[in-house]
């Protein structure tokens, strides 16, 4: 079971495309926690018009640096929408886009594990002092959202220092999660959208931290200057009742409701 997560989870950097569909298909740059919800709302954006999407996840701030530095993206959804200003300030972008989501992070303790799924994180504060904790997964805080607000989180716990030779970092929000529940760490802080999918959520126990413990993760989509018309077409799609209902059922809070 293990092993079906970790190809599971490594397999959320490839695109999403059809060897026919590649060459015509629109390229879109999304973030790593956006793979199970994306896998869905390409499926019905299919269905609904028949048009293909390319789709690659992997962290937001590689993804922006990418584009800065011609990477033939149309669109991009950003677990930061700080990243998305960052391009549109340096005009790479076809206006200041929209926000599409509210992300939330969850601490993740697998089966077995030494530590207590506590929202409070006073257990893992604890085990931090008594020796328990060996290994905890977070996502890169340089570049991944997600690793920021679990670095965030942490800091507010007062574990931040303490806790930072226990690290395993994961390249993105799916990384993570993979670390965090395919038995290389002992938990971690991830994604509440990759912690309540079925392959994650059997192998362990997922808790939400308190949104108060870190900035909003207002995830924010945006058209690059290069943009065609079905990534346009499918940037609009994105914000239809339909689509937001996608996002509320993998997890995510919606602009304005959260």
């Amino acid at each position: 079971m293990r092993r079906r997560l970790f190809v599971l989870l490594t397999l959320l950097v490839l695109p999403i495309c059809t060897a026919n569909a590649a060459a015509r298909a629109p390229a879109v740059a999304a973030a790593a926690d956006l793979k199970f919800a994306m896998a869905e709302l390409v499926e019905r954006y299919k269905d609904a018009t028949g048009r293909e999407l390319n789709v690659a996840y992997g962290s937001s701030g590689n993804f922006a640096q990418q584009i800065e530095n011609g990477a033939p993206f149309e669109l991009f959804l950003s677990a930061d929408e700080g990243y998305v200003e960052r391009l549109a300030a340096k005009q790479l972008t076809r206006g200041a886009g929209a926000l599409y989501a509210v992300g939330r992070v969850a601490l993740f303790v697998p089966r077995g594990s030494a530590l207590a799924p506590d929202p409070t994180l006073a257990d893992l504060r604890a085990a931090v002092a008594d020796g328990r904790l060996k290994r905890f997964a977070i996502a890169n805080p340089e570049h991944a959202p997600y690793g920021r607000a679990a670095r965030e989180a942490l800091q507010g716990a007062g574990l931040w220092e303490a806790i930072r030779p226990a690290l395993v970092l994961g390249e993105n929000a799916a990384q993570a999660t993979q670390f965090a529940a395919g038995g290389n760490a002992q938990g971690g802080i991830i994604a509440a959208s990759l912690a309540v999918t079925p392959g994650v959520a059997r192998l362990g126990t997922a808790v939400l931290l308190p949104a108060s413990m870190h900035r909003p993760l207002r995830q924010r989509m945006v058209l690059t200057r290069n943009a065609g018309a079905v990534a346009g077409e499918f940037f609009a799609w994105l914000q239809t009742k339909a689509a937001r209902e996608v996002f509320l059922r993998h997890g995510f809070a919606l602009p304005g409701e959260d």
